[in-house]
């Protein structure tokens, strides 16, 4: 095959993201990459909450489907809008080297920093899990709820009378507005969402084209990424559920981190493990059973009876 066909969402963040997983396929496989851009249902629902109708699912349904029915060959997501259960016959082939997976603060005036925002500041965030540590971080804060993409987000500074908001740091670089990043906020003030920062290349279950796209995958990344997601999986999570996980690698050793809280901040369930790249998927299911075993299960049966 010397074409192929990558489906993205149409946004400007997941265009850029799809031009840069093309570019090392061409390079890696000496194919010419044409994208198929889609507007997916989570795109296109901005006034209401997605957990109501539907949650992560709707980011990649209308993706998925062009898979399936052949009018695409791979295609490329933001790893943290991933369902937990993808369908049977698609697949995770690759995941390329991960970029900052930390929240970045983005004041209105220069200089702002979590630490340093007025008192009963306006800070606007689409993610509960967002909403729940800033909550835990400064409970003055006035958390306003947005959607939107990236562009949109930013012009709600002024336009919403917001003081900041805060978005994924990774996103703000690969659309070349690094220089708007106020604050990186340190994992141990923010914990990141499920895989924030990484790339996922999905294709079709045995297919000769999902195979080769697998040259592209960063083994540590994709450790990282199945230690989160495992954690994701056990617990049934998805976006009405303020559940974040940060994994990382030091001397062969892999650590995952992750809580459970509530909406607003007042609860929040902590939990560590470590162990060998290898066991990444089994970590991140006993670090969610031991969430789960310190109150996270009576937790998530409030969450969803209230999502």
């Amino acid at each position: 095959m010397t074409r192929v066909r990558v489906a993205t969402r149409a946004s400007e963040l997941a265009v850029a993201q799809a031009r840069l997983v093309a570019a090392r396929l061409e390079s890696a496989l000496g194919v010419s990459v044409e994208l198929v851009p889609l507007s997916t249902t989570g795109d296109r629902i901005q006034a209401i909450s997605l957990a109501k109708v539907g949650g992560k699912g709707l980011f990649v349904k209308e993706i998925e489907e062009a898979l399936l029915d052949g009018r695409a060959d791979l295609a490329v997501h933001s790893a943290k809008d991933l369902p937990a259960e993808l369908h049977p016959d698609l697949a995770l082939v690759a995941f390329p080297e991960r970029a900052d997976p930390r929240d970045a603060l983005v004041g209105r005036k220069a200089g702002a920093t979590l630490d340093a925002l007025p008192h009963a500041a306006r800070v606007g965030t689409g993610s509960v899990r967002r909403a729940a540590q800033l909550h835990l971080a400064r409970p003055d804060l006035a958390v306003v709820p947005m959607r939107g993409n990236v562009p949109t987000r930013l012009r709600k500074l002024e336009t919403e009378g917001l003081d900041a908001v805060v978005l994924a740091c990774a996103g703000l670089e690969r659309l070349g507005l690094a220089e708007r990043i106020h604050e990186r906020i340190a994992p141990e003030r923010m914990l990141p969402a499920v895989a924030q920062g990484a790339l996922a290349i999905e294709g079709r279950r045995g297919d000769p084209v999902a195979r080769d796209a697998a040259a592209l995958d960063h083994a540590e990344t994709a450790a990282r990424v199945a230690a989160e997601r495992g954690c994701l999986a056990r617990l049934g999570a998805d976006c009405f559920v303020p559940l974040a996980a940060l994994a990382e690698i030091a001397d062969d050793e892999l650590t995952l981190r992750a809580l459970l809280a509530s909406t607003d901040g007042a609860r929040v369930i902590r939990a560590e493990g470590v162990s060998a790249a290898s066991g990444a998927a089994e970590l991140g299911r006993s670090v969610a059973e031991a969430l789960l075993a310190d109150g996270g299960r009576e937790l998530l049966a409030e969450l969803r009876s209230g999502a």
